[in-house]
């Protein structure tokens, strides 16, 4: 499913215009974006939990000459699914 197809869902769903269920999408995304970016974790009970994570900084290798090189630090975002989630998979 693509953002496209979640929006078709939402707008469905909920009985709304696709154009309203755009920004409402748009607007959730951007809201877990600024919390991640701030350092906290945005947690939807039953489903999930976003959260940040921090890379080291190590060594890595060009597989193609062999050359070591540098890999900076980095954040990465983690999701790690929720119970009901888990539940309604399996």
């Amino acid at each position: 499913m693509n953002k496209s197809e979640l929006i078709d869902l939402v707008a469905e769903k909920a009985d709304i215009s696709k154009s309203t269920a755009g920004d409402a999408l748009d607007a959730v995304l951007s809201g877990i974006t600024d919390a991640l970016k701030a350092g906290d974790s945005v947690t939807f009970v039953g489903f999930g939990t976003f959260s940040v994570s921090a890379r080291a900084a190590r060594d890595g290798r060009n597989p193609r000459t062999g050359e070591t090189i540098k890999i900076a630090a980095s954040n990465l975002a983690k999701f790690k699914a929720g119970k009901a989630l888990k539940d309604a998979l399996n």
